[in-house]
């Protein structure tokens, strides 16, 4: 018996350059029963969703990072490009603006906790991208 997850689990990408708030949050996503893909800014989050966006459900970004776009770009992005990939957009320094979210997203502040994080997810993502633990 093996370990590995299930063919329709579901994927995450998280993004943030912090790597370890990035490790810290895809344990978060990993417990809630996601797999993970990661990235430490958000023109190589734009690089693995064109190339995975057909497994990938949830979009977790940071939104300040180095290159060329933000998290909110990302995001924006992301819900043009993708509209069944839900959004979570975090930041401990930034607020959002009016339009720098597209609609559906969620903000959370940081420092988040996992309970805050599977909340969210709860919320948002519908029931048949949920994994398993998220699950009611």
């Amino acid at each position: 018996m093996t370990d590995s997850p299930a063919p329709s689990t579901p994927y995450a990408l998280v993004v943030d350059d912090d790597g370890l708030i990035r490790m810290d949050a895809m344990d978060m996503l990993e417990d809630a029963g996601f797999r993970t893909f990661e990235a430490s800014d958000g023109d190589t989050a734009i690089a693995l969703l064109a190339q995975n966006h057909a497994l990938i459900v949830l979009l977790f970004t940071d939104v300040q990072m180095p290159g060329s776009r933000d998290g909110f770009a990302v995001a924006r992005e992301t819900a043009r490009q993708w509209p069944h990939i839900a959004i979570v957009v975090a930041s401990g320094q930034v607020q959002p603006g009016p339009d720098d979210m597209p609609d559906g997203a969620r903000f959370i502040g940081k420092p988040f906790t996992a309970d805050m994080v599977h909340d969210h997810l709860k919320e948002i993502l519908p029931d048949g991208q949920k994994p398993e633990p998220l699950r009611d």
